[in-house]
């Protein structure tokens, strides 16, 4: 009987690149890239941020936007996505999601013209996450 195991990262490697291997017979033209924007103050310290991936089909994956409490409501979390709407062009992609819990950014997202295109409740918890894409 075969064994279930915890993998090493090396082993991650190998199931993740066998999925695109086989992914490739699906999908015309996978495209890679990533986008990693920051915004520092004056004094050279990172008060905002994004961090997003390429993934299948010409999707950009947000994975992380964050702006510093101090520096909330000041433009900078738009100023990063503008830009990143504007690089993720140029990087191929027609489309970019991502996700949020009900305390983050969903109204945010909203506002720059993302459509929520589904969520679930974390019944125990007694939240949400959402889920958000915008054509580009």
């Amino acid at each position: 009987m075969e064994n279930i195991v915890e993998l090493t990262a090396e082993e991650v490697g190998v199931i993740e690149e066998a999925l695109e291997n086989y992914d490739k017979q699906f999908i015309r033209f996978p495209r890679k890239g990533c986008l990693s924007l920051g915004i520092k103050d004056k004094s050279g310290q990172l008060i905002a941020g994004l961090d997003a991936t390429m993934t299948a089909f010409q999707i950009l994956y947000v994975s992380t936007v964050f702006v510093a409490e101090s520096h909330r409501r000041k433009g900078l979390g738009r100023r990063l996505m503008a830009e990143l709407e504007k690089r993720a062009k140029s990087l191929g992609a027609n489309t970019i999601r991502l996700d949020t819990f009900d305390w983050q950014g969903r109204a945010f997202y909203k506002a720059l013209g993302y459509e929520e295109v589904g969520s679930y409740c974390h019944h125990e918890d007694g939240y949400s996450e959402h889920f958000f894409v915008k054509f580009i």
